[in-house]
Protein backbone atom coordinates (compact mmCIF):
# COMPACT_ATOMS: atom_id res chain seq x y z
CA UNK A 1 0.00 0.00 0.00
CA UNK A 2 1.40 3.77 -0.70
CA UNK A 3 1.91 5.82 1.91
CA UNK A 4 -0.49 8.51 2.86
CA UNK A 5 -0.85 11.44 4.45
CA UNK A 6 -4.22 12.18 6.00
CA UNK A 7 -5.76 15.31 7.58
CA UNK A 8 -8.75 14.17 10.07
CA UNK A 9 -11.15 17.51 10.91
CA UNK A 10 -13.62 17.61 13.29
CA UNK A 11 -15.61 18.70 16.49
CA UNK A 12 -15.79 17.63 19.70
CA UNK A 13 -16.99 13.84 20.25
CA UNK A 14 -17.37 14.01 15.94
CA UNK A 15 -15.24 10.55 15.69
CA UNK A 16 -12.37 11.82 14.43
CA UNK A 17 -10.09 9.45 16.63
CA UNK A 18 -12.17 6.48 16.05
CA UNK A 19 -11.51 6.99 12.08
CA UNK A 20 -8.30 7.26 13.16
CA UNK A 21 -7.41 4.71 15.04
CA UNK A 22 -9.37 2.60 12.51
CA UNK A 23 -6.99 3.78 9.40
CA UNK A 24 -3.93 3.15 11.51
CA UNK A 25 -4.97 -0.64 11.71
CA UNK A 26 -6.08 -1.12 8.30
CA UNK A 27 -2.60 0.12 7.21
CA UNK A 28 -0.97 -2.74 9.90
CA UNK A 29 2.34 -3.27 11.17
CA UNK A 30 4.17 -1.15 13.45
CA UNK A 31 2.45 1.89 14.02
CA UNK A 32 3.24 4.86 16.73
CA UNK A 33 0.85 7.48 18.15
CA UNK A 34 1.61 10.69 18.81
CA UNK A 35 -0.27 11.64 21.80
CA UNK A 36 0.00 15.34 22.25
CA UNK A 37 -2.07 15.70 25.35
CA UNK A 38 -0.69 16.85 28.61
CA UNK A 39 -2.43 15.38 32.15
CA UNK A 40 -2.41 19.06 34.27
CA UNK A 41 -5.68 17.90 35.97
CA UNK A 42 -7.31 14.55 37.39
CA UNK A 43 -10.37 14.94 34.45
CA UNK A 44 -7.77 15.11 31.55
CA UNK A 45 -5.57 12.38 33.31
CA UNK A 46 -9.20 10.05 32.89
CA UNK A 47 -9.45 11.41 29.30
CA UNK A 48 -6.02 10.50 28.44
CA UNK A 49 -6.36 6.75 30.18
CA UNK A 50 -9.50 6.30 28.01
CA UNK A 51 -8.08 7.51 25.13
CA UNK A 52 -4.84 4.88 25.89
CA UNK A 53 -7.26 1.65 26.38
CA UNK A 54 -8.93 2.36 23.03
CA UNK A 55 -5.65 1.78 21.31
CA UNK A 56 -4.26 -1.57 20.32
CA UNK A 57 -1.24 -2.84 23.01
CA UNK A 58 0.77 -3.18 20.19
CA UNK A 59 0.97 0.66 19.08
CA UNK A 60 4.01 2.47 20.41
CA UNK A 61 2.47 5.50 21.80
CA UNK A 62 4.89 8.59 22.18
CA UNK A 63 3.45 11.89 24.56
CA UNK A 64 4.98 14.46 22.81
CA UNK A 65 3.97 17.95 23.54
CA UNK A 66 6.06 19.81 21.53
CA UNK A 67 8.54 18.95 18.53
CA UNK A 68 7.17 15.97 17.17
CA UNK A 69 9.21 15.49 14.34
CA UNK A 70 12.66 15.16 16.27
CA UNK A 71 10.61 12.55 19.01
CA UNK A 72 9.63 10.89 15.59
CA UNK A 73 13.17 10.72 14.49
CA UNK A 74 14.27 9.09 17.48
CA UNK A 75 12.30 5.93 16.36
CA UNK A 76 12.32 2.62 14.65
CA UNK A 77 11.09 3.81 11.08
CA UNK A 78 7.08 2.94 11.43
CA UNK A 79 4.55 1.79 8.81
CA UNK A 80 1.79 4.20 10.54
CA UNK A 81 2.16 7.59 12.62
CA UNK A 82 -1.22 8.69 14.06
CA UNK A 83 -0.75 12.52 15.83
CA UNK A 84 -3.32 13.03 18.49
CA UNK A 85 -4.03 15.87 17.93
CA UNK A 86 -2.84 19.20 15.94
CA UNK A 87 -5.40 21.13 18.34
CA UNK A 88 -3.36 20.47 21.65
CA UNK A 89 -0.06 20.83 19.94
CA UNK A 90 -0.55 24.02 19.00
CA UNK A 91 -2.28 24.55 22.68
CA UNK A 92 1.27 23.57 23.69
CA UNK A 93 2.88 26.05 21.67
CA UNK A 94 0.69 28.96 23.01
CA UNK A 95 1.69 27.80 25.94
CA UNK A 96 4.94 27.69 25.34
CA UNK A 97 5.40 31.38 24.21
CA UNK A 98 2.73 33.24 26.46
CA UNK A 99 3.99 36.20 28.13
CA UNK A 100 4.39 36.31 31.22
CA UNK A 101 1.34 37.09 33.55
CA UNK A 102 -1.14 38.26 30.37
CA UNK A 103 -3.71 36.22 28.75
CA UNK A 104 -2.01 37.14 25.45
CA UNK A 105 0.30 34.72 23.73
CA UNK A 106 3.02 36.48 21.91
CA UNK A 107 1.03 35.63 18.63
CA UNK A 108 4.15 35.82 16.17
CA UNK A 109 6.48 34.03 17.61
CA UNK A 110 3.89 31.42 18.25
CA UNK A 111 3.29 31.26 14.72
CA UNK A 112 7.03 31.27 13.64
CA UNK A 113 7.52 28.01 15.98
CA UNK A 114 4.11 26.41 14.74
CA UNK A 115 5.41 27.25 11.40
CA UNK A 116 8.72 25.07 12.22
CA UNK A 117 7.60 22.28 13.57
CA UNK A 118 4.68 21.73 10.45
CA UNK A 119 7.61 22.23 8.22
CA UNK A 120 9.93 19.56 10.30
CA UNK A 121 6.93 17.54 10.61
CA UNK A 122 6.18 17.86 6.25
CA UNK A 123 10.06 16.98 5.77
CA UNK A 124 10.12 14.08 8.27
CA UNK A 125 6.52 12.31 6.16
CA UNK A 126 8.61 12.95 3.14
CA UNK A 127 12.11 11.62 4.27
CA UNK A 128 9.83 8.20 5.55
CA UNK A 129 7.96 5.45 4.06
CA UNK A 130 5.10 5.58 6.72
CA UNK A 131 1.88 7.09 6.17
CA UNK A 132 0.66 9.86 8.06
CA UNK A 133 -2.30 10.38 10.07
CA UNK A 134 -3.26 13.76 12.16
CA UNK A 135 -6.25 14.36 13.80
CA UNK A 136 -7.55 18.34 14.43
CA UNK A 137 -10.35 20.02 15.70
CA UNK A 138 -12.36 22.16 13.55
CA UNK A 139 -12.91 25.35 14.88
CA UNK A 140 -13.37 27.93 12.55
CA UNK A 141 -17.42 26.66 12.76
CA UNK A 142 -18.19 28.23 16.09
CA UNK A 143 -18.50 31.19 18.28
CA UNK A 144 -15.52 33.99 18.51
CA UNK A 145 -14.09 33.02 21.60
CA UNK A 146 -13.85 35.67 24.26
CA UNK A 147 -10.81 36.05 25.06
CA UNK A 148 -7.69 36.93 23.33
CA UNK A 149 -5.84 33.97 23.82
CA UNK A 150 -8.57 31.70 22.51
CA UNK A 151 -8.84 34.15 19.11
CA UNK A 152 -5.33 34.11 19.06
CA UNK A 153 -6.14 29.90 19.34
CA UNK A 154 -8.73 29.77 16.93
CA UNK A 155 -6.92 31.56 14.06
CA UNK A 156 -3.67 29.75 14.72
CA UNK A 157 -5.14 26.62 14.45
CA UNK A 158 -7.31 27.56 11.73
CA UNK A 159 -4.05 28.54 9.85
CA UNK A 160 -2.20 25.23 10.69
CA UNK A 161 -5.22 23.19 9.55
CA UNK A 162 -4.81 24.74 6.14
CA UNK A 163 -1.49 23.86 6.26
CA UNK A 164 -1.94 20.36 6.55
CA UNK A 165 -4.47 20.52 4.32
CA UNK A 166 -2.24 21.43 1.73
CA UNK A 167 0.19 18.77 2.31
CA UNK A 168 -1.84 16.04 2.94
CA UNK A 169 -3.18 13.48 0.27
CA UNK A 170 -6.52 12.80 1.74
CA UNK A 171 -8.38 14.95 3.70
CA UNK A 172 -12.02 13.73 5.92
CA UNK A 173 -14.28 16.19 8.16
CA UNK A 174 -16.20 14.03 10.17
CA UNK A 175 -19.61 14.95 11.78
CA UNK A 176 -21.65 12.93 14.04
CA UNK A 177 -19.22 9.79 13.18
CA UNK A 178 -19.48 10.23 9.25
CA UNK A 179 -16.61 10.95 7.24
CA UNK A 180 -16.80 13.09 4.76
CA UNK A 181 -13.89 13.27 1.75
CA UNK A 182 -12.78 17.02 1.09
CA UNK A 183 -10.43 16.50 -1.52
CA UNK A 184 -13.21 14.19 -3.47
CA UNK A 185 -16.05 17.44 -3.47
CA UNK A 186 -13.67 20.16 -3.74
CA UNK A 187 -14.84 22.64 -6.41
CA UNK A 188 -11.26 23.13 -7.81
CA UNK A 189 -8.69 20.77 -7.86
CA UNK A 190 -6.52 21.72 -4.42
CA UNK A 191 -2.70 22.47 -4.52
CA UNK A 192 -1.10 19.90 -2.87
CA UNK A 193 2.84 20.43 -1.16
CA UNK A 194 2.77 17.15 -0.62
CA UNK A 195 4.42 14.00 -2.24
Amino acid sequence: MAKRFILILGGARSGKSDLARKLGSEVGGHVTFVATAEAKDDEMRRRIEAHQRSRPASWLTLEVSLHVADALEREAAPDAVILDCAGLWVSNLLAAYSLPGLDQPDEAATQNALSQELGALHDWYRGNGASLIVVSNEVGMGLVPPFPSGRVFRDLLGWANQRLATMATEVYLVIAGIPIDLKKFAIQPWKQDGP
